[in-house]
């Protein structure tokens, strides 16, 4: 199985008295999963707070407010974007990609995004979904396009492929699935998105 591109942080170990890193580590920890597990809305430093273990008094000494919370969480917890491998064709690799993404969006840091996607008002959380857009949507649209890029390298695609425009493609379907229809692909979705829409795409200023 190729290596997805990302890389998740370690998963901290519980500790008896924890001071400094350690423990703003354990309450970006809690932040992220009360998030999936309670959302946005439901979300209160007491409840991160009390899953990490910790005084509420640690919590708001270091984040004044829920947003600043969530803003560093997301920061901290969600997965950060690599290089993805050549598969040697254009259409594996955006296969490979989407199960990734899938994936991605079924983990703790998904269920994190994903509440705040559906929650969160953009008025009353600015910086959060800035955060979500430099952590998330800029990276992934990068790794598209230089999938795409390298797709046009082996001939693959034309160079007028390689446009702002088909990076955004499966990024704002993503958006469209996980907000308007608050659900995520299945494989077979998958292939049919990529086999239907996707590949027409790319092809579509072939000679």
């Amino acid at each position: 199985m190729a290596t997805p591109p990302w890389k998740l942080p370690p998963a901290q170990a519980a500790s008896g008295r924890r001071r400094g890193a350690v423990l703003e580590r354990a309450i970006l920890d809690a932040a992220l999963e009360e998030l999936g597990a309670v959302g946005w809305n439901g979300l209160t430093m007491e409840g991160v707070a009390a899953r990490a273990r910790t005084g509420k008094s640690a919590v708001y000494r270091r984040w004044p407010s829920k947003e600043e919370l969530v803003t560093d969480a997301l920061r901290a917890g969600l997965p950060r974007f690599t290089a993805a491998r050549d598969l040697g064709s254009v259409r594996d690799e955006l296969l490979a990609f989407c199960g990734w993404a899938r994936e991605a969006l079924r983990s703790r840091f998904g269920l994190a995004l994903r509440s705040v996607l559906h929650e969160c008002d953009p008025l009353h959380g600015g910086r959060v979904h800035d955060v979500v857009l430099d952590v998330v949507v800029k990276p992934t649209a990068e790794l598209l396009g230089a999938i795409v890029e390298r797709g046009v390298e082996r001939g693959e695609v034309p160079s007028a492929a390689a446009n702002s425009f088909v990076r955004d493609a499966i990024p704002a379907m993503v958006m469209y699935r996980l907000r308007v229809r608050e659900s995520t692909w299945d494989a077979p979705e998958i292939r049919e998105m990529i086999d239907r829409l996707m590949m027409p795409l790319l092809r579509a200023d072939s000679p």
